[in-house]
């Protein structure tokens, strides 16, 4: 029996990019379907994250297909939100899903492969860029730096692996169990822990449209990958603070064999750098902690990640 799968397009005023994308994807799911790779029930679903151009109007247009739906939340809920909207929503009717961005600068034709693995076995299949040759170098730096950065700190991540991956029904059914307000699905999915592969393939330029993952976004979604899965970023202050105490005990000890060796000198510069220096790594460590305890804070109220506010598909389903 042919699988049931569905893709999971989130979308933000993706207007100029949508008819592009709804055009390809059309193609590439009908030629799947005569492929025999999946079955004809298979559905493209685009979940608008609280657009605020024509994105929605474009969706809708787009379910007169029955081969799509859409999914419209009540705001702006974020990219990881709208993810697990799509995949909630999807969990339900098909086998399989595979997440991709609107702007399909993954390559949808590796496809075919992530459902080849899928067959084979594979419950999760990650996509993975085999290159940053399309990327700046600054890009491509603090990107590395990123994936890096957080394996030095513990978390369990796919290198140079974005949203671009196949989950099966269990996989989505484990996924659906994690009750995390503070989502990082590059994170959480390692987490499952069933049998996952990866399929390689070469990312592409954008065709329409802007980039939705400017250089703060990014700053803030890495920030939160990191405090969402490791408590190092703490530890190495505590450690900084231990080192910093033991300095000031080394510091005080010259200060009292200076005055007793009558050499002891006001020192402007050094007592100045101090109190910057100490004072600058207190707002740090206070900053870092108030991170965590604001993720306490979001977790405790369990407030919902996300509001449907309305479902568009073929009329003739209905």
């Amino acid at each position: 029996m042919l699988p049931k799968v569905y893709f999971v397009i989130p979308c933000y005023n993706e207007e100029e990019m949508l008819p592009y994308t709804i055009q390809k994807m059309g193609e590439k799911l009908q030629s799947l379907i005569e492929s025999k790779l999946i079955s004809d029930e298979s559905k493209v679903v685009f979940v608008d994250d609280g657009s605020k151009d024509r994105t929605w109007e474009l969706i809708k247009a787009a379910t007169k297909d029955k081969r799509f739906l859409g999914i419209k939340l009540s705001r702006n809920c974020g990219h990881q939100n709208a993810l697990m909207a799509g995949m909630g929503y999807s969990v339900k009717f098909c086998d399989c899903v595979i997440t991709l961005d609107a702007d399909l600068q993954d390559d949808i034709n590796v496809i075919d492969e992530f459902i080849k693995k899928f067959e084979e076995g594979y419950d999760v299949v990650y996509g993975v860029r085999s290159s940053r040759k399309t990327d700046t170098f600054f890009k491509r730096f603090t990107a590395q730096s990123f994936y890096r950065l957080m394996r030095a700190f513990g978390v369990e991540i796919v290198y140079n692996h974005a949203d671009y991956r196949l989950l099966s029904k269990k996989a989505l059914e484990f996924l659906m169990q994690f009750e995390e307000r503070n989502l990082f699905l590059r994170g959480i999915i390692p987490l499952i822990g069933l049998k996952s592969t990866i399929v390689y393939y070469e990312r592409q330029e954008r065709i329409a449209g802007k980039t939705k993952y400017p250089l703060k976004k990014m700053l803030s979604f890495a920030f939160e990958g990191i405090t969402s899965f490791s408590v190092k970023p703490i530890k190495y202050i505590t450690s900084a603070g231990f080192l910093m105490f033991l300095l000031s005990i080394a510091i005080l000890i010259y200060a009292i064999v200076q005055k007793i060796r009558g050499q002891a000198i006001a020192g402007w510069t050094s007592l100045t750098i101090s109190i910057w220096f100490i004072g600058g790594l207190q707002l740090v460590a206070l900053g870092l902690i108030g991170e965590y305890i604001g993720k306490i804070y979001k977790e405790v109220k369990r407030r919902p990640l996300y509001f449907i506010e309305e479902i568009a598909e073929d009329a003739q389903e209905q």
